[in-house]
């Protein structure tokens, strides 16, 4: 029996990158998955769920608003029949705009599509999981929340404070049966990143893209989404609260320049 064999899960984010290599690991471990995204490409990952056997329906709208989550778990409910897991994953990279020209606007924006929508997934997917004594709810942060320097730094701020988010709803869900925790990826090739791996091939460096990391490489999704599906399961049944990297060991250590030495 595959582990999420019988449950229902919603992705958000799930047309592209982390979110539809997620939807789709999460199909193939055994849940019917209702894929959320912002544009046609959600339906490209229902359509790929489909063509290997698996369950899947989607929807096209916006996870960062209020009435649209509350219809996501809607749907989902009646639509797919019930709801165990919801991985939060739309975001935001933020500008790199200097730090005392940035607007009050990008820092609302940023933190209403990163931050926001993650309390609404809590709030929405949370009041049907505590009914039911039972779920998952996984939320996307980044490697970029833990130290400076490894995003924008309206990105980086909304992301810390998903990990507080995390760890301060599954407080509040205590004795209900619902874990919450936070997937922290390091840098991996997405829409949000492309432009970082497109200037490095454009420059001849890819090669020298994750090399900061202890494992010498970037990450891809489908690692990201392995570790999304440990959470989905059962198999994380003891796991609360807690603020998973994965992010190929840059978030264990400072980077640092390594200086061969004469023999």
């Amino acid at each position: 029996m595959k582990r999420l064999e019988g449950k229902r899960a919603v992705v958000t984010g799930g047309g592209s990158g982390i979110g539809k290599a997620s939807a789709i690991r999460l199909a193939r471990e055994g849940a019917s998955v209702f894929v959320v995204g912002r544009s046609a490409n959600t339906e490209e990952t229902v359509e790929e769920i489909r063509a290997e056997g698996g369950t899947a329906l989607g929807m096209i709208t916006d996870a960062s608003l209020e009435d649209n989550v509350a219809e996501i778990v809607r749907r989902c409910l009646s639509e797919v029949g019930g709801l165990e897991i919801f991985f939060a994953n739309i975001g935001v990279t933020g500008t790199n705009t200097p730090l005392l020209d940035q607007s009050v606007e990008e820092w609302m924006e940023v933190y209403r599509i990163n931050t926001v929508s993650c309390f609404l997934a809590i709030k929405y997917a949370g009041a049907h999981m505590t009914a039911q004594r039972y779920g998952s709810i996984i939320l996307t942060s980044s490697a970029a929340s833990l130290r400076a320097n490894a995003g924008a730094i309206s990105y980086s701020a909304s992301k810390a404070a998903v990990n507080n988010l995390a760890q301060t709803a599954a407080n509040a869900f205590a004795g209900t049966g619902v874990r919450v925790n936070a997937v922290l990826p390091g840098l991996v090739e997405t829409q949000l990143t492309r432009k970082v791996f497109e200037d490095a091939r454009a420059r001849g460096v890819e090669s020298k893209i994750g090399h900061v990391t202890p494992l010498k490489r970037p990450g891809r999704a489908d690692e990201i989404a392995a570790a999304v599906a440990f959470l989905a399961s059962d198999d994380s049944s003891y796991v609360d609260g807690q603020l998973l990297s994965v992010d190929g060991g840059v978030s264990s250590t400072h980077p640092f320049g390594r200086i061969a030495l004469p023999n």
